[in-house]
């Protein structure tokens, strides 16, 4: 089973060459923690920021440079900041190729729900309508399982829908798994020491298993 740092770096493996990523709060914003040095990828975040390196140290915080988490970040070299207006017509206008987002539930249909649960209060959606209506490619970082043991890959979501079928690979602290253009989660890979038999008893939607799945690998 993977912790959150485990499911950023096994996320950041997906990240190809000449990307412009969003990354989303939580496990999502980790990820620029584990970008491969050889690549050349350009990190946006809908407050207006492009070109955002890893978390700062200590002695490099700047209270003033915060992400749409409201997490420190640092900027990399020939980076820029705009107002939010600009951000939302980069990403409406489709130039971000991957948008990496956390979520509450996805259905095998590559629906997801990420920003609200009923009877809690919650701002607004901010910006996950636009993110996951406009991406090239969106990747969800999950756990696969609620904290009372109930799978967060569903049939159906039960909680209030982001996006409608724009969700194309989840990876969970159990798991890599792709969505089928014709609905349900195909199985890709396992986390180290999770059996296909407990990935098939956590997760409730269709799952396809082809052949021997191999375990991930985080090197």
């Amino acid at each position: 089973m993977l912790n959150k740092t485990q499911i950023a770096q096994r996320i950041a493996k997906e990240v190809k060459n000449g990307q412009y990523i969003n990354l989303g709060i939580g496990i999502p914003t980790l990820v620029a923690n584990y970008i491969p040095d050889h690549l050349e990828v350009v990190l946006q975040s809908e407050n207006g920021l492009l070109g955002i390196g890893p978390f700062p140290t200590e002695e490099n915080i700047d209270p003033d440079l915060i992400n749409a988490g409201k997490q420190t970040i640092t900027m990399a070299k020939g980076s820029a900041l705009f107002n939010s207006a600009e951000s939302f017509a980069m990403i409406r206008g489709g130039h971000v190729q991957l948008t990496i987002l956390g979520a509450m539930e996805v259905s095998e249909n590559g629906d997801i729900a990420n920003w609200k649960i009923p009877g809690k209060m919650v701002k607004g959606m901010g910006g996950a309508m636009d993110l996951v209506a406009s991406a090239e490619n969106i990747i969800v970082a999950m756990q696969h399982c609620s904290k009372d043991g109930q799978s967060k890959l569903l049939k159906e979501c039960t909680l209030p829908i982001t996006g409608i079928r724009c969700v194309k690979k989840i990876i969970t602290d159990l798991a890599v798994l792709d969505i089928l253009p014709e609905g349900g989660f195909k199985l890709l890979e396992r986390a180290p020491g999770v059996s296909v038999d407990e990935i098939i008893e956590k997760t409730e939607g269709r799952l396809v298993i082809e052949g021997d799945i191999p375990e991930m690998n985080l090197n």
